[in-house]
């Protein structure tokens, strides 16, 4: 007996090291020599080179000069990176309907020159409440309001749009799509800061659930 716990005591103290120690260092160090960028958080920095968020975490943006995410159920208000999660409520929640249905009202009031319907992801929350893309054609709906607002053709928001549309992974993993804040940034590389606005906002929106 003493024999067999000797051995079984000395396999988890090497598993241990192995999958808790030296897999871990081993894996880091690699992540930060051949991807040092995304190992550090994959940060953005604006045209002043102040960091403004990461690509991988969606912000709120309430200015109509600027291409909104989708809401979020993330913390108490929404895009907190440190909560990250959905809202868990089914699809029979009245809550649920009743915050979709506030979503809606408000993007059909900030968008009134915007084609119908609405896609159905501006009005539904991602799972992690965090999720930075849209696809290409919720960000194309919104392009009427961000012309207006910045005083620019449309033509000329749809060619920042498609020209920062991401192609599936690897040419078949996931669908086509648009980081907003990446995308936000470049209207304001191309075309300046609007006056008196903001780039990123604290969101207004009504935190919604994922889609089920």
């Amino acid at each position: 007996m003493r024999s067999l716990l000797t051995v079984a005591l000395r396999v988890t103290l090497l598993t241990l090291v192995v999958t808790g120690l030296v897999y871990p260092l081993v894996v880091t160090g690699l992540a930060a020599v051949l991807f040092p960028g995304r190992a550090e958080g994959s940060w953005v920095t604006d045209e002043r080179g102040q960091v403004v968020g990461s690509e991988l975490i969606a912000q709120g943006f309430s200015s109509p000069s600027y291409f909104q995410p989708r809401p979020s159920a993330a913390g108490t208000t929404g895009y907190d990176a440190a909560g990250s999660s959905g809202s868990n409520l089914g699809p029979t929640s009245k809550k649920l309907r009743d915050g979709a249905a506030d979503v809606l009202k408000k993007l059909e009031a900030e968008n009134p020159n915007a084609p119908r319907p609405i896609p159905a992801e501006l009005v539904t929350a991602s799972a992690s409440g965090l999720d930075p893309h849209l696809s290409p054609e919720a960000a194309l709906w919104q392009v009427r309001r961000v012309a207006a607002a910045r005083g620019l053709s449309e033509e000329r928001v749809r060619a920042v749009v498609t020209a920062h549309t991401e192609d599936r992974t690897w040419g078949f993993l996931g669908e086509p799509r648009v980081n907003v804040l990446l995308l936000n940034l470049a209207l304001d590389r191309q075309f300046g800061r609007p006056t008196l606005q903001p780039p990123a906002a604290t969101s207004t929106q009504t935190p919604l659930p994922p889609a089920h």
